[in-house]
């Protein structure tokens, strides 16, 4: 009953966790020359996570470069700082939740 979901879910979490690492090493570099953004193909990598698969990197795209070759934006970075704490939020939410379910069944109580 449970482990197909919090598997899911842990997995969706891993994912979460390797872009916030991508996002902190783009901010961390947003002064070094010729450094390229580095991203993760959200919908492809939760599809290879859900095969057992370790995420991959790729350069972003779309983003203008400074004159030292730099194209780190620090907006778009923060943004997706905060998405990935809403997505993480969500998904920890989500799993505390199958886990008092579980919780609840084993101990005969009901959940209101």
């Amino acid at each position: 009953m449970l482990s197909g979901m919090t598997n899911d879910l842990e997995r969706y979490l891993d994912l979460l966790s390797a872009r916030q690492k991508l996002v902190a090493s783009n901010i961390a570099n947003a002064d070094t020359p010729g450094y390229k953004t580095k991203d993760i193909d959200f919908q492809f990598e939760f599809e290879s996570l859900v095969k057992g698969q370790q995420p991959q990197t790729i350069e972003a795209t779309g983003l203008i470069a400074g004159p030292d070759g730099n194209n780190v934006n620090l907006d778009r970075e923060a943004r997706l700082l905060a998405e990935d704490d809403v997505r993480f939020n969500l998904a920890s939410t989500l799993l505390r939740g199958n886990l008092k379910a579980v919780q609840d069944a084993i101990s005969g109580s009901t959940s209101t």
